[in-house]
This record gives structure tokens, C-alpha cells and sequence, in this order.
């Protein structure tokens, strides 16, 4: 219990912390970020990756989509139903623009469109993993939802294997430490922006 009010807390320090950056720094520190991701290993040996569609108060991710597709990589993209979460294929720029939103703005496939499912096709040599807070060790705080954690367990459940996952960061999402429970899953890289003290 002592760890879900810790979070909770953590939570709204974050989102207090995102609502005080302008959009203008959002996206300067964006672009830092993707070309930061785009020169990582691990995006650099996978083939088929699993990209967030960025809300507002996160590192925006339109750069990196048109890098997938430009440089004939395969991408997939959350759809959530419910409490569950599917990474489904997306084909190209064009698809990800006829998408429609959800209630919380975010771009996903349609409830009842059939597409290929990453877990039924191969899996996955990257996740990029949102959140609202990461340490630099790869711990994770998440929405509250647990939709990843619960997507990476199923994961390693069924293809006997832990994909790649990194995550991208704000400069202010970066935190000392941050509280886990058993089902938090780390992340391998956290990505942002390094500031000179």
C-alpha cells in the first residue's frame, strides 16, 4: 500500500512538472531524444519495432515513425481495449494519418479492424516505451494502468524471449529513484537529454 501512495505522489510531482514545460521545449527536446534513439544499437539491429503514438506531454514520436518507415523497417503501435494493450501493424505515414483518435487523443487502430498482431506474426526486436517517470537505471512509473507491464510479461510468456525496450524522456521525467513492485518491469535503455551541471 505504502508503494501505491508513493507512486501516486511521484505522479502528480510529474505531471506538475510536464505541465510547466512549454511545447516549444517538448519539441526541442524531442528531437534530441529520436536522434539519440536512431543512433542506439538496439534500433539500429531491429527490424520490427513497436512505437508509442506520443500524447501531448510526451517525447513526441513522429520523427522516429517516419524513420521506420523510411528506412523499410516494420512498425506496430498500441491499440488498447479495455485494460488490455495489442501491438498491431501500421503501414506506412499515410496509415498512421487515417487513424482515428481515441478519448484521450491518442492515434490507434480501430476496435473492429483486423490487422496483423506483432505476438501472432514473430514478435518484436524493439518496444519504445512511454511513461511519466524513469530512473536512470530503467525503472519505470507508468500512467497507473499497467498496460506495458502487462504487455512484457505476456510477451516473455509466449515468445520465451525479452525483447529490446527503451524509453524516451523529458530532462524533468528523470528521477533519482522511483518506486516498483514486483510486476514493474525495468527497461534496458531510458533516453534524454544530458544536461551539463
Amino acid at each position: 500500500m505504502a508503494g501505491r501512495a508513493a507512486k501516486q505522489l511521484l505522479r502528480k510531482e510529474l505531471k506538475s512538472r510536464l505541465s510547466a514545460l512549454s511545447d516549444s521545449e517538448k519539441l526541442r527536446q524531442s528531437k534530441i531524444v529520436s536522434e539519440q534513439l536512431l543512433s542506439t544499437e538496439q534500433y539500429r539491429n531491429s527490424r520490427r519495432v513497436s512505437l508509442y503514438l506520443s500524447m501531448k506531454n510526451e517525447v513526441q514520436t513522429d520523427e522516429i515513425l517516419r524513420n521506420i518507415f523510411e528506412s523499410g523497417r516494420e512498425c506496430f503501435v498500441p491499440r488498447y481495449i479495455g485494460s488490455d494493450m495489442d501491438m498491431l501493424k501500421l503501414h506506412s505515414m499515410a496509415d498512421f494519418l487515417s487513424l482515428p483518435e481515441t478519448s484521450w487523443k491518442i492515434k490507434q487502430p480501430a476496435d473492429d479492424e483486423r490487422r496483423e498482431d506483432a505476438l501472432e506474426t514473430g514478435g518484436l526486436d524493439l518496444i519504445i516505451i512511454p511513461g511519466l517517470g524513469f530512473s536512470r537505471q530503467g525503472d519505470r512509473l507508468g500512467r497507473g494502468k499497467g498496460f506495458y507491464d502487462t504487455y512484457l510479461h505476456r510477451y516473455q510468456q509466449k515468445m520465451k524471449v525479452k525483447p529490446a525496450t527503451v524509453a524516451l524522456a523529458f530532462y524533468e521525467q528523470i528521477c533519482d529513484s522511483i518506486p516498483t513492485t514486483d510486476q514493474d518491469v525495468p527497461i534496458d535503455l531510458v533516453l534524454f537529454e544530458k544536461k551539463s551541471t
